[in-house]
């Protein structure tokens, strides 16, 4: 429908060097710094007078020492990135599981954010979301989708790898849980097929996984630092198959063991190789 012609325009036909591009040893700014050069810089993705949306794990309300949520040092940087090359706005959000007000604050991510002179924009309301249709999904065939979504020309993935109890890891395709408004219903179907059927929807522009500090176990909430291990680690790719792919062996788990990663791949959303 209308959003059709918006999708088109985002697609650059400039040449990007690398499908998947890997960073260790850093703070969170100068490694996501260090991706994207080497990637030919932001403005590959982002032109100017160009609407954003960056979407990180907000999930929780937990302090940033803790990894439940994306790093705020790493979203912030992403904010500043695409105001630089002159983007019209930076809206970031996400439809939280914890208080979504007290998880923009205790998250760090909210001061980032506006620090660097984006905007956070709610996702606690049934009204901010509209109805879409998944024409290649198995299980999953419609769901609603945040207007913010919808209504932006550039959408930024920028996930936490961490250990999940439902569906053992959470990436970038996990992490688009948190811009539809029904996730329940995915869980009372077949979780992981639910993932990968919105996995062919609309596909980020650019999907960026923070793993600096990685959350082992007791996953998606985590119970202590106890928890965490830090990896000093950023993986930047617009292939969310390969990045989950790269993330799971990262993480120390074979991604075919991971079902959504697999499912993903033999549905042509990305590559597995």
């Amino acid at each position: 429908g209308k959003y059709e012609a918006l999708f088109a325009s985002t697609l650059s036909n400039e040449e990007i060097p690398f499908d998947l591009v890997a960073v260790k040893g850093g703070e969170p700014d100068i490694m996501l710094r260090k991706g994207l050069e080497a990637l030919g810089g932001i403005g590959k993705f982002v032109k100017k007078g160009q609407k954003v949306v960056i979407k990180p794990n907000i999930g929780w309300d937990v302090g940033p020492e803790r990894a439940g949520n994306t790093n705020p040092k790493l979203v912030g940087e992403i904010v500043r990135q695409c105001l630089n090359v002159g983007a019209k706005e930076v809206n970031v959000f996400d439809h939280t599981c914890d208080n979504w007000q007290r998880c923009y604050k205790n998250s760090g991510i909210e001061q980032a954010v506006k620090d660097a002179g984006g905007k956070m924009a709610p996702g606690n309301s049934e009204g901010y979301y509209q109805d879409v249709k998944i024409p290649a999904g198995k299980t999953l065939t419609k769901a609603k989708e945040h207007e913010l979504i919808l209504s932006s020309d550039v959408i930024i993935n920028v996930p936490i790898l961490k250990d999940h109890g439902g569906s053992r890891l959470t990436i970038s395709m996990k992490n688009l849980m948190g811009i539809v408004w029904d996730r329940w219903t995915w869980h009372r179907m077949d979780l992981h097929q639910c993932i990968a059927d919105f996995a062919t929807y609309r596909k980020p522009t650019l999907n960026i996984v923070d793993a600096y500090n990685v959350m082992k176990q007791n996953g998606p909430r985590g119970v202590s630092v106890d928890d965490v291990v830090m990896m000093k680690s950023l993986l930047i790719s617009t292939d969310m198959v390969a990045i989950d792919t790269a993330s799971a062996k990262l993480f120390g788990m074979d991604p075919a063991d991971v079902r959504y990663i697999q499912l993903a791949a033999e549905q042509k959303v990305g590559r597995m190789d």
